[in-house]
């Protein structure tokens, strides 16, 4: 199979991992402890039907979304996404200039091997970033600053990697700090031979936006030492506080799963919050995302805005969760299945994908706008959500 013939995300993920050797894409693929929260995320969507009316115009359907004042060709960005460039040299920029040419947004991760000094040269008008808050408060502040003299619009303070969870595939491959690759692992990158020239061409990511914090010389591993030592922070509401103070655009929380921590962040001038269990990365038995949405949606209405990610794997997803309520999807592991795959080329695959997919099923569903939506959800799905809000 090549990229063309690749029609869905399943097909880049059989790309992705055809191309890279299992450590890296378990490193993609894995969940944390029996993974039962991946199988959660994708499932949710299942559960929700979303019926058809015929004998409508959908010559001309809008799939557009604004979001922060700005008007997206799309209503669904990609998430940030970690040590990207372990599955492509240079797959963070690559993903930033997909996003740019689809006009939708990007998320630079808080562990990206690019800076955000790159990104607002690449994608200015649609790259954000993400804040791993450091446990020394004046690394996040200046992350905040480089982020505003940058110029980005969107701060997205990630909130939900209080500690540094089991993720069992990743200590079974010796994917640890430090290393303890074993030879099977080893054994296994060499049948993988355009993903090993590329390792060993360009060596270790360096996490690029924490150089300036490490010791002078520091070589990659150093400096992923220093991230995964500052990194398992607790973020505290008044933490929030400081940092909403710091940043005077938009400002996202990333991780929210609960209604009143959803109302706090509301309390404090939040603009937007992001609904998400990390991917199911953090915590095996949270809910999925939109099991809990309806939820959040009731208690904050429309006092900021909503967002979601988590287990979105078709058009579909994305019109049951934005016929729920949420305002943007985000989704991070299938365009980076496409980068891992075929880099940009590989990225842009999939957004078309899936705009192609909302295309379709909005015809097929006879809705011409996304305002629409909620009246296409199955009846008891929406006499159920109707109750919801009614409590």
């Amino acid at each position: 199979m090549n990229l063309k013939q690749a029609i869905n995300v399943d097909d880049m993920r059989r790309l992705a991992k055809k191309r890279l050797p299992k450590i890296a894409f378990d490193f993609i693929e894995g969940g944390v402890e029996d993974e039962s929260g991946l199988n959660r995320n994708e499932s949710a969507y299942s559960r929700y039907n979303l019926v058809p009316r015929y004998m409508v115009d959908v010559s001309s359907v809008n799939q557009t979304r604004t979001l922060f004042g700005r008007e997206y060709s799309s209503p669904f960005g990609i998430s940030p996404t970690g040590a990207a460039a372990l599955f492509r040299p240079g797959a963070d920029l690559m993903l930033a200039k997909a996003a740019r040419d689809a006009n939708i947004p990007f998320i630079m991760s808080g562990a990206s091997t690019a800076t955000m000094e790159d990104l607002a040269k690449v994608a200015p008008d649609h790259g954000w970033y993400q804040l791993y808050a450091a446990k020394d408060k004046s690394i996040s502040e200046d992350m905040i600053r480089r982020a505003d003299a940058a110029g980005l619009s969107t701060l997205v303070v990630t909130v939900d990697v209080p500690v540094r969870p089991r993720r069992e595939r990743n200590i079974r491959n010796g994917f640890t700090r430090p290393l303890k690759l074993t030879m099977g692992t080893r054994l296994n990158a060499l049948m993988h031979p355009g993903w090993l020239a590329d390792y060993m061409k360009n060596g270790t990511p360096l996490i690029a936006n924490w150089v300036p914090y490490a010791q002078k010389g520091a070589t990659a591993n150093d400096v992923a030492a220093l991230v995964a030592e500052q990194t398992t922070a607790t973020v505290t509401w008044s933490d929030i506080e400081n940092f909403r103070k710091l940043w005077p655009r938009n400002f996202v929380i990333k991780g929210i799963m609960h209604p009143e921590d959803a109302l706090r962040a509301a309390e404090l001038g939040v603009n937007g919050i992001m609904v998400s269990n990390h991917g199911a990365r953090q915590l095996d038995r949270a809910p999925a995302p939109l099991d809990v949405l309806p939820a959040i949606q009731d208690e904050v209405g429309d006092r900021m805005t909503l967002m979601m990610d988590g287990g979105i794997r078709r058009g579909a997803d994305i019109l049951t969760a934005l016929a729920l309520g949420v305002q943007f999807i985000f989704m991070g592991r299938p365009t980076l299945y496409g980068a891992a795959a075929a880099g940009q080329a590989g990225a842009e695959h999939v957004v078309g994908i899936f705009r192609n997919e909302i295309e379709i099923n909005m015809r097929q569903m006879g809705c011409t706008s996304l305002d629409q939506l909620s009246e296409f959800l199955m009846w008891d799905d929406l006499e159920d959500l109707r109750r919801n809000r009614a409590k």
